[in-house]
């Protein structure tokens, strides 16, 4: 009993460590249909750490979904690029209604849409989605770690690190496990495009700069190495700082 009371006294003297997680689209569902053996052993994963006194902030992208809408409605006549934005954002609180159904006794009940604005959430995961035209989720979880005091957002995709130019594409292109904010901005440039795939956008990345945040880029599909990187320990995969 005394062991239980003094460990009740140190969770409410030492809040929980929260992890902001950029969970990309591509991972809950990619082109060939939902990713349930991925999906099943994200939830395990987090499930597993929320023992270790950790909270989570998982902000999710729109995937296949958002760019199957969005090729229709290219498709079908010009738009503007606020229109093909809106889809996406869509999209990814779809995918994010999804994620809390998933993680539904232990989140917060609603999915979170505006990352400038604080709530009190004593759950101990909390789901958001995308806010408004402009960016990518890369951003609302840039502004949601600086919103709660989160250091570093961790950015999982399908991509291992980031390369100065597309792998798939060019043979030569070169990898990075550590790049300053400066030199990645020089690969991605500063513009928005809806659609486009950086392993991590200009628009979040010009605010992950101005606020000093760490970002990690990985292959989320590779759990072992998530679990890595939650925990601060060598992985696979890209530190932007």
């Amino acid at each position: 009993m005394q062991e239980w009371f003094k460990r009740q006294v140190f969770l409410l003297i030492m809040p929980r460590k929260i992890i902001v997680l950029s969970l990309g689209g591509s991972l809950i569902i990619p082109k060939e249909g939902f990713n349930l053996e991925f999906l099943q052993g994200f939830k395990k994963l987090i499930l597993d750490f929320l023992k270790k006194e950790c909270r989570f902030i998982i902000v999710c992208g729109g995937g296949q979904t958002a760019r199957n809408y969005q090729k229709v409605a290219y498709d079908l006549g010009d738009l503007e690029t606020d229109d093909i934005d809106w889809i996406g954002i869509h999209s990814t609180r779809l995918n994010a209604h999804l994620m809390r159904t998933i993680f539904r006794d232990v989140a917060h009940p609603a999915v979170i849409k505006d990352p400038t604005k604080k709530i009190k959430w004593t759950e101990k995961i909390l789901i958001a989605a995308g806010w408004k035209p402009g960016w990518s989720t890369d951003y609302d979880a840039v502004k949601l770690a600086e919103l709660y005091g989160a250091k570093t957002v961790i950015n999982l995709s399908n991509t291992e690190y980031v390369y100065n130019k597309d792998p798939r594409k060019f043979s030569d292109a070169v990898k990075f496990e550590k790049i300053s904010w400066s030199d990645y901005r020089k690969i991605v440039g500063d513009v928005w495009e809806p659609g486009a795939n950086w392993p991590f956008d200009p628009v979040a990345s010009r605010e992950a700069q101005k606020i000093g945040a760490k970002v990690v880029v990985m292959n989320g599909l590779n759990l072992k190495e998530v679990v890595k990187a939650i925990l601060n320990k060598p992985f696979k995969g890209t530190i932007i700082t």
